[in-house]
């Protein structure tokens, strides 16, 4: 990643207007999305400018019940900055950040320093649901394993997923 690649990469607002499916959804997530105040003092208390770039494709349900979320914490706090780019479009990157070593499971969020080096990457989606999803979760049919993958989001509102972004982005900011 550079500054130029990152500056072409499209604002969350600019990606909002260009997804296709679920386009509904997206908009209604972005629209009620909110991060409580303790998460924002957080980040605020995080040195540096940071650079998160979310690999995504707009059929990704994870993807529509996360990235809203972050989103609107890098508006809330000056030193978070991020862009979208297309899993699909940007292989080099994706490669570079398989979920177990193997899929390919979006978003991935990346974090990128000033200098735009990597500091560390999250997803495809927060922990907890990510264990069910691959041992209960599995036993289900999709239709009902994705019910309830959305039941886990709409509890959560993103809590998770941030925290441990904050967990990886924290860890970057001390120098571990």
């Amino acid at each position: 990643m550079n500054r130029e690649r990152f500056s072409h990469a499209s604002t969350f607002s600019e990606y909002l207007e260009t997804v296709e499916k679920n386009r509904e959804l997206w908009h209604a997530l972005a629209r009620r999305a909110a991060v409580d105040e303790g998460t924002l003092e957080r980040a605020r208390a995080i040195d540096g400018a940071w650079h998160v770039v979310a690999l995504t494709e707009d059929w990704c349900g994870d993807a529509i019940n996360t990235l809203p979320v972050f989103d609107r914490l890098a508006e809330a706090v000056g030193n978070i900055e991020l862009r979208v780019l297309s899993r699909d479009e940007n292989p080099d990157l994706m490669d570079a950040h398989l979920t177990n070593g193997t899929s390919r499971s979006i978003p991935i969020l990346i974090i990128y320093d000033e200098s735009f080096r990597e500091r560390g990457w999250w997803g495809p989606r927060p922990a907890p649901i990510q264990e069910w999803v691959m041992t209960e979760g599995m036993k289900l049919d999709p239709a009902d394993r994705y019910r309830e993958v959305r039941r886990y989001y709409a509890r959560d509102k993103g809590r998770t997923a941030l925290d441990e972004f904050f967990r990886i982005l924290e860890r970057a900011a001390t120098g571990d």
